[in-house]
């Protein structure tokens, strides 16, 4: 008798043997496909960023921005659309701060404002970082204190002067105070944000491995809301250095020294325009060289490290 088997083709061997794969075999190979394409995902790229794209990407905008910035100003210069003490042409303002560097004062206007801002900045992390603590987890701290929180953010930091001149006198707490009250409630309120965005998962699971009270919120609250508290940090120092250049400019005494607000209202005071321009240009070269020299590489580390920030 004949046999009635058919011979399979060797082509099609493959695939039905597959198809007659147990469930368990099947289920095993989709897995081990899946874990391969997630280590593929996670695996860090060994490529790095040439030197010359990462200048062309990072340095050249902004140079251009200021020599295209440089060139408008010396065309209306040029053709005279202001007179000469009240538009001075770029290179008498560059001579202006050259005098300052050759009379040996320009240091000193820097290092006297930058000191006094960053131990402000200091005191208001060391004020505001609890306090935003206690508004975002207390109830009724914050129905008490948060809507006064977001109004003294908003409170122009200039309206604080006055008043702490009659409370300190012309000192340096007088200084401090309106650095302080420009600065506590960014930084408060940029906490409360970061800790108002963490997903309730995070603090359940801290509170599984054992993380409660200080240690909850050490390992566990602040760096799940490090993105938001690091925004704030970065507006506080914005609002202490407005709140610094606030209070040199309208308070005079020998004893408070000479910062760059000082050296602004000093250009003022004796219509020297080329001086009022070099200490604008000062004031902004800091402020841009905080930003990018403290905030900038904490905000890509925060960033990169939660795989948010790739390839920059």
């Amino acid at each position: 008798m004949a046999s009635t088997e058919t011979t399979k083709p060797s082509g099609a061997g493959r695939d039905e043997t597959s198809s007659e794969d147990s469930p368990e075999q099947r289920s095993g190979n989709d897995l081990a496909g899946l874990e391969a394409g997630l280590d593929a995902l996670e695996s860090p790229t060994a490529t790095r960023t040439p030197l010359g794209r990462v200048l062309l990407g990072k340095a050249v905008p902004p140079l251009v921005a200021v020599a295209l910035v440089i060139v408008l100003w010396q065309l209306a210069y040029s053709l005279n659309l202001k007179e000469d003490y009240q538009l001075p042409s770029p290179l008498q303002v560059g001579d202006a701060i050259r005098d300052l560097w050759l009379k040996g004062t320009l240091l000193d206007f820097v290092w006297t404002s930058v000191s006094r801002g960053l131990l402000g900045f200091v005191v208001a992390i060391a004020i505001g970082t609890p306090l935003g603590l206690l508004v975002a987890k207390v109830r009724f701290v914050r129905a008490a204190i948060g809507p006064i929180l977001t109004g003294l953010q908003s409170l122009p930091s200039v309206a604080w002067v006055p008043a702490a001149i009659i409370w300190f006198g012309l000192t340096d707490s007088m200084i401090y105070a309106v650095v302080l009250l420009g600065a506590v409630p960014s930084i408060a309120n940029g906490l409360v944000s970061g800790i108002d965005q963490v997903p309730p998962l995070y603090l359940r699971a801290g509170r599984v491995i054992g993380a409660t009270g200080f240690a909850g919120v050490r390992h566990v609250l602040l760096p799940a809301a490090l993105p938001g508290y690091l925004a704030g940090l970065k507006q506080g120092w914005a609002f202490s250095w407005r709140s610094l250049m606030a209070a040199e400019i309208i308070a005079h005494s020998p004893d408070l020294g000479a910062g760059l607000g000082q050296l602004l209202e000093n250009g003022r005071t004796y219509q020297d325009m080329s001086m009022v321009l070099s200490a604008i240009l000062l004031i902004l070269v800091v402020g841009i060289a905080i930003d990018l020299l403290v905030f900038a590489p904490l905000e890509r580390r925060v960033l990169r490290s939660r795989g948010l920030l790739v390839n920059r």
